[in-house]
């Protein structure tokens, strides 16, 4: 089972690589225009907005697994 979630994993992660070099031009040039500071602050902004996303879909993950493990075990 851990093999097969691990395998999963790695499949969607190599599956959204392309996705990271689709940037737009000009987003690209805007913050590559700004300061260090502004580019940390951008860097810091786009982990602040993906952290509740990746969280609330962990959590469903992990209740789904939780409650088909459970019912499961009530039918063994």
């Amino acid at each position: 089972m851990k093999l097969r979630l691990a395998g999963a994993a790695l499949f969607f992660l190599l599956w959204t690589a392309p996705a990271f070099s689709q940037g737009c031009a000009m987003c690209y040039s805007n913050a590559s225009g700004t300061t260090k500071d502004g580019q940390r602050a951008i860097s810091r902004g786009v982990l602040v907005l993906l952290i509740p996303p990746v969280g609330f879909m962990t959590a469903g993950l992990g209740f789904a697994f939780r409650y088909g493990k459970r019912r499961d075990q009530e039918q063994s």
